[in-house]
């Protein structure tokens, strides 16, 4: 079964609203003596460099970047629609439009094409490269001796010894922490750096004490 289309008001709203807008900035732009397929294209211009904005400033603002330079060319986007629509309310002669109207309308172009660059080549923070994988090695244990079996006594730990390979890595990850935080690193910062289990990060610990 063919499903009805129900229009949306606030759709058709919008449609009407941008249809009227458009057709004041074409007959401003006309009057200003932009004939031809130019004074179409003023409009277009005008509400595209709008949108353009409008979504720099949606973009920056969930990604938690400064959004003022997105406000003020969005600033300048709705002043020149908002202008439009209120200059051809009868406010003002299209028959006789003032030079500084036509100076305005014809340097628009330059304008719009400066804020529609900015807003799309604006860079961004470049974020931090990902730090290579660290080495995970295996914990090397010395046997431990084999007691006679005593009820009462526990077999001794094995004896855990750090490799002078991971060694040497954990002293510059020591010393990249003192230099950023001013303070020693820790034995559960270390280990998590290693990805080594709590024995042997204790271990690497004391020969870098």
């Amino acid at each position: 079964m063919t499903r009805l289309v129900r229009p949306d008001a606030v759709l058709v709203q919008a449609v009407i609203a941008g249809a009227l807008s458009f057709a004041h900035l074409h007959d401003l732009a006309e009057a200003a003596g932009q004939d031809g397929w130019k004074a179409w294209a003023y409009p277009v211009s005008v509400d595209l460099l709008l949108v353009a904005a409008w979504h720099r400033l949606r973009s920056l603002r969930d990604a938690g970047e400064p959004s003022r330079s997105a406000w003020s060319w969005f600033a300048v986007a709705l002043a020149a629609s908002l202008g439009a629509n209120v200059a051809t309310a009868g406010l003002l002669d299209l028959r006789d439009v003032p030079d500084w109207l036509r100076i305005l309308v014809a340097g628009w172009p330059a304008l719009a094409f400066l804020g529609g660059t900015l807003l799309v080549h604006r860079p961004t923070t470049a974020s931090a490269p990902d730090p290579e994988p660290e080495p995970v090695l295996e914990r090397e244990t010395e046997p431990g001796v084999q007691a006679a079996p005593v009820p009462a006594l526990p077999s001794p730990a094995p004896t855990v010894t750090a490799p002078t390979a991971l060694v040497a890595h954990a002293q510059k990850i020591a010393a990249e922490h003192r230099t950023r935080t001013g303070s020693d690193i820790d034995t559960e910062t270390l280990r998590t750096r290693l990805g080594v289990p709590h024995s042997l990060a204790e271990a690497i610990a004391a020969q870098l004490a």
